[in-house]
């Protein structure tokens, strides 16, 4: 199935949002995310399923001041 992570297509097996994440390196690691413009909590991520097109937005929290 065809997504678009940050604006760059994928390719993966159809899968919830969490299990995405992880098959592409963010497993674990403090997140936002969004699906086709919408926040997703972390509590929702394995009940989402993904559908062909879908885009996910990703954001990591930056430090610094």
């Amino acid at each position: 199935m065809r997504i678009f992570v940050n604006g760059d297509q994928r390719e993966i097996e159809p899968e919830s949002l969490a299990v995405a994440l992880s098959a592409l390196g963010y497993g674990g690691k403090k997140i936002a995310t969004a699906v086709n413009g919408r926040f997703v909590a972390a509590a929702a991520r394995p009940a989402l399923k993904l559908a062909e097109g879908d885009k996910i937005e990703v954001v990591a929290p930056m430090q610094g001041g």
